[in-house]
């Protein structure tokens, strides 16, 4: 069978398209989450920089997340697109889509740099980067030169989906692999021999989004299916609306995540404030590194669901546009019980390895009160892991089935009403110890709404097999 012909994707046995689309999405996206990883734990184990590099780190991991949050809005939206619309038999609007989504990639992430430049001390005070003086003066160096990549950033996040609908879903994980072995090659150099510190780190980070940027510019160039031409550049607002309208699921779960740390950051400064160790300045920066480093064991786990479940993504647009729901369903029901045992594996390294995991990010450099709290943060953060991916998964696929509304708001409920609402609320409680319980509380409840809506998506699918 022709794996470059669309219509594969309607015909192949589910197990292999699986394998095919999902392996490269989860190794991309696992690529794309170990950028700021490997920042922090370089940044963690050189002794100059510490806890204050990991708490600064931590303040601007959720700015790099608003780029990822409009590149995958552009991005996904447009392998939707283009996923329905070879489905269709329709390869016209899929080549306008492209053209737009690279249009739309280049102005927004000029656009965003500039925001992040001329605002930037507001925006690092906004996510909790004022705890002490030294984690703000770190925050800035970092934010400053992280910014100045922010455009090929999102540029290459954007085309990977998009690659990925064209059929090569191989060298979308492979121009992503080439600039994070470039950053890991570059981070120790300009962190320890040269002792360029937070701005070695930014600067390692940028050369490795250029390259990938420059494999997707080179990918463009040579499409196979949905190549555009330059009449497909022109501003098409049907195709624009239609794209953005795809990609909004996306858009909305990673920025309502960054509202999320966002209320964490500022619930973990104000009350680890309160707290008669963390008050004290030489402390306080430690629970800001701490929620920080949980926060990125969590992004390598979501990292994997949501790869699979980005996978998918051309599969069930095609199949949708195809017409065949008995292949979707196999797909949801495969998807879902991967996603719930990724977590299982997940919950259980979490709980029985926090040590180890805080090992890595220079935890022997740390006092004993930053150990005590890195394995609490691990044990209560983490514990309803298995619902988290499961409600990730029931996201992502709803969006490739068309269901922007339903996801959407599902997405939104999790992030915004449960997500920043226990953070603001629990701590008044539990002190410190409630933005940990914020995590599983709000995992619980949206998986109480996403089981309904699974039944739901069951039902339908099953009426329209049966009506074939």
């Amino acid at each position: 069978m022709d794996n470059n012909n669309p219509d594969f994707l309607a015909k192949a046995p589910i197990g292999r398209l699986m394998r095919k689309y999902a392996i490269p999405c989860i190794i991309s996206l696992l690529v794309g989450a170990l950028y700021n990883i490997v920042d922090q734990i370089f940044i963690a184990n050189a002794a100059y920089l510490g806890s204050y590099g990991n708490a600064a780190s931590t303040v601007v991991f959720p700015l790099t997340v608003i780029a990822l949050a409009i590149a995958v809005m552009i991005g996904d939206g447009c392998c939707a697109f283009v996923s329905i619309s070879l489905g269709k038999n329709d390869p016209k609007a899929a080549k306008r889509s492209v053209g737009g989504a690279v249009i739309m990639t280049v102005l927004s992430g000029i656009l965003l740099s500039a925001v992040y430049l001329i605002f930037s001390k507001q925006i690092i005070a906004m996510f909790g980067g004022t705890v002490n003086e030294e984690t703000f003066r770190q925050s800035e160096e970092y934010f400053f030169y992280i910014t100045l990549g922010i455009p090929f950033y999102m540029f290459g996040q954007a085309m990977n989906p998009v690659i990925r609908a064209d059929g090569s879903p191989k060298f979308a994980m492979a121009s992503t692999l080439a600039g994070a072995i470039l950053n890991i090659i570059l981070d120790p150099i300009f962190i320890y021999p040269l002792h360029m510190g937070m701005m070695g780190a930014a600067v390692a980070t940028v050369l490795g989004q250029i390259v990938t940027a420059v494999l997707a510019v080179w990918y463009l160039l040579h499409m196979k299916s949905a190549k555009p031409a330059k009449q497909d550049y022109k501003p098409d607002a049907a195709v624009y609306k239609r794209t953005l309208a795809l990609g909004l699921t996306s858009f909305l779960s990673q920025i309502s995540l960054v509202a999320a740390m966002a209320a964490i950051n500022n619930m973990v400064r104000k009350y680890g404030g309160m707290d008669p160790v963390f008050g004290l300045a030489e402390y306080a920066q430690i629970p800001m590194a701490v929620v920080g480093i949980v926060m990125k064991f969590f992004q390598i786990v979501i990292s994997i669901v949501v790869g699979m479940a980005a996978g998918c993504i051309p599969l069930v647009g095609f199949n949708i546009g195809a017409k065949k729901p008995e292949r979707v369903r196999g797909l949801f029901t495969r998807l879902l019980i991967a996603e719930a045992a990724v977590g299982a594996v997940a919950l259980l390294v979490a709980e029985l390895l926090p040590l180890q995991l805080i090992r890595i990010f220079g935890a022997a450099n740390e006092s004993a009160y930053y150990t005590e709290f890195a394995l609490k943060a691990f044990r209560i953060y983490l514990c309803m892991m298995v619902f988290a991916c499961v409600n990730k998964a029931c996201f992502i696929f709803l969006q490739a089935m068309g269901k922007a509304a339903a996801s959407t708001l599902l997405s939104m409920v999790r992030e915004i009403v449960f997500g920043v609402g226990f953070a603001l609320l629990l701590p008044l409680f539990f002190g410190l110890d409630g933005v940990l319980y914020s995590m599983p509380a709000s995992d619980i409840l949206t998986f109480i709404i996403a089981a309904v809506l699974i039944v739901r998506t069951y039902r339908e699918l099953n009426k329209k097999a049966e009506g074939r």
